[in-house]
């Protein structure tokens, strides 16, 4: 178990650097700099200002100069707000997008595994019919309908709720809802498929056959077994909701981190898209590595010390 823990600890850190590198270089291949989108900045200032943050020199040498930055856990200055370190930005909005995150998370997992059972064990009915119809609504209907959507009903017409604002629990409830469903409806649909695929297995017939209680069944060998393709996509699921969502967070104004990631990538904040892209990376490299913990404990069979 631990050799397998340092193992997987040197590939994260082999990934991220990895991930570091490519992303520095590639930013650099884009066209244009940081400070050309300033209309009212004049040539000679900007170039003043490529002098001031070391933009004017060797790419290696920007290069090895961030990554000796990193290392410390400093990303630097963000080149689009003024006085603001990329660490400070992402210490002010993270937790707002990680708290959206995990609310949405908290109602779409235990709502999602639930209908993907039910449906599952109850296929061609009209319990399956309803959980069908209700994943394929929460898949099609893109976030920003979804949230306008409720906006209009709650906020708008029968005025129960705040139209955006990220300032109370009474804040929270329809960005949540907006963004829970669609999580949900994914949820639901691949737990039912996995369901589907693994109740038709040799050994639930043989466990069938032995008398096993129909609960017994159903937990330990249906669900059990069927959780494994939805762990695997857990963990990229997690990282993303936790990361913040520009969509969500747009259309209902909240502070938080998804708003960055476009805002940093068209104003070519180099900084700002360096750390963001480190930080997301180490998220989800993190989240990938518990995913792989928890396989063990769901399927025995799953030997990680292989």
């Amino acid at each position: 178990m631990v050799k397998y823990i340092i193992k997987r600890l040197i590939i994260s850190i082999l990934t991220i650097w990895l991930l570091a590198t490519i992303t520095f270089f590639l930013l650099r291949v884009l066209p244009g700099n940081p400070f050309q989108t300033e209309k009212l900045i004049s040539v000679e200032v900007q170039e003043r200002m490529m002098a001031y943050y070391g933009l004017d020199r060797p790419l290696i040498e920007q290069y090895f100069t961030y990554m000796k930055n990193l290392l410390r856990g400093n990303m630097g200055y963000s080149l689009k707000y003024t006085n603001r370190t990329v660490n400070s930005i992402i210490a002010s909005t993270f937790p707002v997008s990680a708290e959206l995150g995990l609310r949405a998370l908290a109602v779409a997992l235990p709502l999602g595994l639930a209908l993907g059972v039910a449906s599952a064990r109850k296929r061609g009915k009209a319990v399956d019919y309803a959980c069908v119809v209700v994943a394929v609504i929460g898949v099609s209907i893109p976030s920003f309908i979804m949230g306008s959507f409720l906006q209009y009903i709650f906020a708008i017409r029968l005025k129960i709720l705040p139209v955006s604002q990220w300032e109370s629990t009474a804040h929270t409830i329809l960005p949540t809802a907006a963004l829970a469903l669609s999580l949900m409806a994914t949820l639901t649909r691949v737990m039912r498929a996995s369901m589907l695929e693994v109740v038709m297995q040799d050994y639930i017939k043989t466990a069938k056959a032995k008398g096993l209680s129909e609960g017994k069944i159903v937990w330990s060998h249906q669900i059990r077994n069927a959780m494994i393709p939805v762990l695997t996509m857990l963990g990229p699921m997690v990282a993303s909701v936790l990361m913040g969502t520009f969509v969500i967070e747009k259309i209902f104004a909240i502070p938080g981190l998804g708003q960055h990631f476009v805002n940093s990538i068209t104003g070519l904040d180099y900084t700002m898209t360096m750390g963001l892209t480190v930080f997301y990376g180490t998220f989800l490299v993190f989240a990938n590595f518990i995913v792989d913990l928890v396989y063990g404990i769901v399927d025995p069979r799953i030997r990680i010390t292989k």
